[in-house]
């Protein structure tokens, strides 16, 4: 500021500009605003050149004050230039003055609102009239008197304390005008209804049933805002009064302040009542010139990379009432509160640090991220200089604190404390311009979970206020968060109260936090350099729960081999069919004969534990004779599949290095002329093995259950296949719990369909001949064939077979087309695996096979084929579950620094047990990354599969996906199976899958590819995507979408992603500029013009893509109303493009009210730690 040239009063002007005032002291002159600004040594200098004639201005009352100016009582209007801190016109203020009750007269001030109020406001217009929704924002408390003349001397002196505080005579409105305003009105009276007596229950849950969040709120355009329902308890002459006040004019420094005066007056000590502090004061400094600026580079430095909402257990919806929330409320153990105090005290923070550091451990571990933010309740009262701390009106605010767990502990908790001081110089900076500083879509909170931290007198028991005859029962918080922790310092001790949504047990978190804690202060105490990764969240009990309970899975089971399992049922059933192909068949005797001619040849031909043997056999009797010799002769067999390219299955021999490779002789030439081959002839299948000796005995081997029974090939990541070494223990392992589970009996028929370099053909080959079943095997190729199977069960009358989920979807679809259900009448159980088993899919194989059990297991090749399973039933919810822990076999879940994930969160599935194979076949690197030494004390190894799932509370696990699958794009974390689940439940798709791209301009998008249902037809392009846009939000909806008749599929019958097409031009839902047609649409496109900055405006352009947001669309329904139009802003969220919205906009007689969607603003707040935290805060009036 310059001070060259400038009147005396024009520095005035200047100084009220900025926020600042110029008051008398005595003989001095005292500046009142910002201390940074107080800091401008030329403003300083201007200031003492002038000091006389601004003495002399100011005694003859002829300084601006912006901060306590008020409307004359004498005026006859009000106009524009009689509202320092607003722009409205006069027509806008001509029609807010007309609604004031005594009008003109009645009118003290008109302002705007401060930071944290039109937050709270925007939540209030939400659910204004709805039907599904209160107003979390109205605070009740409720008192008890002993006579109505006790209560009737109280209510008095509430109003006098009414008439007192600007504050409490204030009415917010926005209707009609550019922004929402407070009006205070010089007289407003409170009303008290008196309700008929009843009995004392029944009366304080008529009083509860009053104050219920999910239904009641109140009228913030009538003032004051506060309301009371008193009530008399028969036969007592006791009284109950039930006050609810609203949010947007008390905090709870003001709340206590109120109960203070009406105590002083009810005493009698009215001379001990402290001069008020105008609200507006506030209302100025925080919206000083320039401050805006200053927050938004600091919000945009600490927010701008932030991409995703840390939202722990998935809880991301803000927009509630309350209602939805349990509370669990404890002490923190006195020792521990002692040693924390000690420590912080130590490092020279606040003890508040050590909460909030705490707290950001548990969102980490519970949202397994760690980089979280969450919100902070500041005071508010700090920058807005010493009056505030007697001020009454809405001062908290709430702001979020960003924490990385990538350092060690003792530095992490400094960063900590430095960045809650830091914070301290916004804290009247709105929640709006910090979440719009982030790199968040805007359509997505910034914060979830909220930590409020507050200095607190320990409540009596017995309700006692200090005042006779007036009895406090309690009030309580309101939050629409769904994840709240509640810290309340005593100064002895600390209460904590964990408020979270009702689908996560309270006490848990609450559990979360206390051991939080308790690993913070041990590690400050012994190990101040511990990373932070390494400290722990997961009580003790959760702990064991995950890692030792859900894996309680010991069991006995045959330690042998595999071919052993089918030779003892041989040896029981010698003449009962074994295998049938094609019309051949043979018994188990004359299976186990040929397989032992052919085992012998093997032996002769160098075959050895642990050696490789290849086989190259289309599906036939012979290939099962070919497996069980390979076995007997002490062999592991390596399956090479004949319609893979050769160079693919020369890659694998040259790595397996079989000793020899079983053919079929018609197919045997198509093998490279340096692989030693053993053709197999299945028309004359005994001169293969002429002079073997029939009855001798198979050499002893020296084979165990730790050699080698099969190796199977997987793709690679790196493009190089990988061979998987299973071993005998962990594959009999696996039938053993297979037959103990399904029981098997000889009158079943097994359908063998999986292609053999596939690991379930393992069990579908050896379960029935173990259990004395028939094995009946398709033909080459049939497994891709709908039709041939329902012809082949029905002729074979097959109980038991296998399906990948997309497969299944096929074979139901063909069934349900044939109207064919009664050919599969033999079938008793279908088993899905290798891949996510839908609920929808579930359903309808249970509607279409009512007869049929239906079982979801999970496994990879790398673990003897499933370690998990399910049975599928009618209460599976939204969600099939891979299920629990087969025998012998041990699931973790675990985090990036192999923690045990809690419940309900997303970990890596490592898997431990017998059933773990011995690793990758000369791939040691991998072996050594994918099969690491057991970190939970056992002697094994767990492998890492790279699947994603969580705890349910029963034990099961739910399957979320690949760790790798996920998609980043434009910023955006995307689990593509989520869209599909979406596509899948719209009527006409009967299958789906997403993906990400690039476009031909090297942008990558989202494309989704949908097989429309056999009955229908699948939506349009923009159908879908409206349809979608209706549960997902605009990031995750897809760019283009592509009809395919099916889904393409591998080899092993799973999606093969790499065969989708790229979309062509008719898959996209264009937005090229159309201009917008039409009056409305036109019109609206000039407002989005104006408050988005935006030259042309197209007419399928969406608001938020564009940089819209909530309190935009506030201003938006505002220019809509004054043209005479209305419009539900919740059709603003779900139709954000020009021409759909503009469709929604109706004349406003057509609708009643808009309901906003709030911002991210707690119902209840409290202070921050010493030294920018001095009041006690509870939610109820105390006396």
């Amino acid at each position: 500021m310059s001070h060259q040239n400038v009147t005396s009063s024009e520095l005035l002007e200047a100084l009220a500009s900025r926020g600042l005032t110029l008051r008398l002291d005595g003989e001095k002159l005292a500046l009142q605003g910002d201390a940074r600004l107080l800091a401008d040594t030329t403003l300083v200098q201007a200031l003492r050149e002038r000091k006389a004639e601004l003495i002399a201005l100011l005694r003859e009352g002829r300084g601006v004050d912006r901060l306590d100016y008020r409307i004359d009582e004498s005026a006859e209007a009000i106009t524009p230039a009689m509202l320092p801190l607003l722009a409205l016109g006069q027509d806008e203020i001509d029609r807010l003055v007309a609604k004031v009750p005594g009008g003109v007269r009645n009118v003290q001030d008109i302002y705007p609102l401060a930071p944290l109020q039109e937050g709270i406001l925007f939540h209030h217009r939400l659910h204004r009239e709805s039907e599904d929704g209160g107003d979390a924002y109205v605070m009740p408390t409720l008192l008890r008197f002993d006579s109505r003349q006790r209560l009737e001397r109280f209510v008095e002196a509430l109003r006098e304390v009414i008439a007192r505080h600007d504050i409490l005579r204030t009415s917010v409105h926005w209707e009609e005008l550019q922004q929402p305003v407070q009006l205070v009105q010089r007289e407003a009276n409170l009303e008290i209804a008196m309700l008929a007596s009843a009995p004392a229950e029944v009366a304080r849950e008529r009083l509860r049933t009053l104050a219920d969040p999910h239904s009641y709120r109140l009228d913030v355009r009538r003032a004051p805002m506060l309301r009371g329902h008193a009530i008399e308890e028969e036969g007592s002459g006791r009284w109950l009064l039930q006050l609810l006040h609203h949010h947007l004019i008390l905090d709870h420094t003001a709340s206590q302040l109120l109960v203070r005066e009406v105590m002083l007056i009810l005493q009698g000590h009215r001379n001990e009542l402290p001069v008020p502090v105008p609200f507006r004061r506030f209302v100025a400094q925080a919206r000083q010139e320039g401050a805006e600026a200053v927050h938004e580079a600091y919000f945009r430095r600490v927010l701008g990379d932030v991409e995703a909402t840390t939202a722990p257990f998935g809880l991301d919806e803000v927009r509630g009432d309350g209602s939805g929330v349990l509370q669990s409320r404890a002490e923190l153990e006195p020792g521990l509160a002692r040693r924390l105090r000690e420590q912080a005290r130590l490092r020279g923070v606040g003890a508040a640090s050590v909460f909030h550091l705490a707290w950001a451990l548990v969102l980490a571990r519970c949202s397994a991220r760690d980089d979280v933010v969450f919100g902070t309740v500041l005071f508010g009262r700090v920058q807005a200089g010493a009056e505030a701390t007697r001020a009454m009106g809405m001062f908290l605010n709430t702001l979020p604190l960003r924490v990385r767990i990538d350092d060690d502990t003792e530095i992490a908790l400094r960063r900590v404390h430095a960045d809650l001081a830091e914070l301290l110089h916004h804290e009247h900076a709105s929640l709006s311009l910090a979440r719009r500083c982030s790199g968040l879509p805007a359509d997505a909170p910034l914060f979830t979970s909220l930590l409020n931290y507050r200095y607190s007198e320990r409540q009596g028991e017995d309700g006692a206020t200090g005042v006779p005859g007036i009895e406090s029962l309690g009030g309580h918080d309101r939050t629409n968060y769904p994840f709240v922790l509640h810290v309340d310092d005593h100064r002895d001790g600390f209460g904590i109260t964990a408020e979270i949504d009702r689908s996560v047990d309270a006490r848990r978190i609450r559990g979360f936090v206390e051991q939080a804690l308790r690993s913070l202060v041990d590690a400050l105490e012994a190990e101040p350099r511990r990373p932070l990764r390494r400290i722990d969240v997961l009580p003790e009990d959760e702990r064991r729960q995950v890692t030792g309970d859900f894996n309680a899975t010991a069991a006995d089971y045959p330690h042998g081999l595999l071919h052993q399992l089918f030779e003892r049922q041989a040896a029981r059933s010698p003449d009962a069919t074994a295998v049938v192909f094609e019309g051949r068949s043979l018994s188990y005797t004359e299976l186990d004969a040929r397989a032992d001619r052919l085992a012998r040849q093997l032996r002769a031909l160098g075959v050895v534990p642990d050696a490789r043997v290849g086989i190259f056999m289309q599906r036939s009797e012979m290939l099962v004779v070919a497996l069980l010799a390979v076995l007997k002769a002490g062999g592991a067999y390596l399956p090479l599949d004949p319609s893979h390219p050769p160079q693919r299955s020369l890659q694998m021999i040259e790595e397996a290095g079989p000793v020899v490779v079983l053919a079929d002789a018609e197919i045997a030439s198509a093998l490279p002329a340096m692989v030693r081959t053993l053709s197999v002839d299945r028309d004359d299948p005994m001169e293969a093995f002429a002079g073997t000796g029939a009855e001798a005995d198979v050499p002893d081997t020296g084979l165990h259950e730790r050699h080698l029974a099969y190796v199977i090939y997987t793709s690679g990541s790196t493009g190089r296949p990988k061979g998987v070494m299973n071993e005998h223990r962990g594959i009999v392992n696996r039938l053993h719990w297979m037959q103990q589970a399904y029981a098997l009996t000889p009158d079943d028929v097994v359908l063998q369909k999986t292609p053999l370099g596939f690991d379930v053909s393992v069990w579908e080959f050896f379960w029935p001949l173990m259990a004395g079943a028939r094995l009946v095997l398709a033909r080459p190729d049939g497994h891709k064939d709908p039709a041939y199977l329902c012809e082949l069960i029905r002729a074979s009358g097959v109980t038991t077979l296998h399906f990948v989920p997309s497969m299944l979807q096929l074979f139901l679809a063909r069934l349900d087309e044939a109207g064919n259900v009664a050919a599969c009448a033999s079938l008793r159980r279908v088993v899905c695996s290798g891949e996510a088993l839908s609920a929808g899919l579930a359903r309808r194989c249970r509607e279409s096979l009512q007869h049929v059990q239906l079982h979801n297991l999970y496994g990879p090749t790398e673990a003897a084929v499933d370690v998990s399973a399910w049975t599928c039933g009618s209460d599976d919810g939204d969600s099939v579950p891979i299920g629990k822990p087969i025998a012998n076999t041990r699931l973790y879940l675990l985090d990036d620094a192999l923690r045990p994930v809690p419940i309900g969160v997303a970990g890596e599935l490592y898997i431990g047990g017998v059933q773990v194979a011995r690793g990758y076949l000369n791939q040691p690197e991998l072996t050594a990354q994918r099969f690491i030494v057991d970190p939970f004390g056992g002697s094994g190894r767990l492998y890492r599969s790279g699947d994603l799932g969580r705890w349910r509370v029963d034990g099961a696990i739910e399957y979320l996906g690949r760790a790798d699958s996920q998609i980043k794009l434009r910023g955006q974390r995307i689990e593509p199976g989520e869209i599909e689940a979406r596509l899948r439940a719209i009527d006409g798709i009967a299958d789906a899958a997403v993906l990400a791209r690039e476009d031909r301009s090297g942008t990558p998008s989202l494309v989704a590819y949908v097989v429309p249902a056999p009955s229908g037809e699948a939506p349009e392009p923009a159908r879908l995507r409206s349809l979608l846009g209706e549960h997902l939000p605009e990031h995750m909806l897809p760019a283009a979408y592509v009809r395919l008749a099916a889904l393409p599929l591998s080899a092993n019958g799973k999606l093969d992603r790499k065969a989708l097409p790229a979309p062509g031009d008719e898959a996209f839902d264009r937005r090229a500029f159309v201009p917008p047609q039409g009056e409305v649409e036109q019109a609206l496109a000039a407002i989005w013009s104006r408050l988005l900055g935006v030259e042309r405006i197209g007419r399928h352009d969406s608001f938020f893509a564009l940089g819209g947001h909530s309190l935009l669309a506030v201003q938006m329904l505002e220019q809509l109303r004054r043209r005479g139009w209305a419009i539900d802003v919740r059709a603003v969220f779900a139709r954000p493009a020009l021409a759909a919205m503009a469709a929604a906009v109706r004349t406003a007689p057509d609708v009643a009210e808009v309901h906003v969607p709030h911002n991210a603003i707690p119902a209840h707040f409290a202070q921050q730690e010493a030294g920018w935290d001095t009041e006690s805060e509870t939610e109820e009036f105390r006396l």
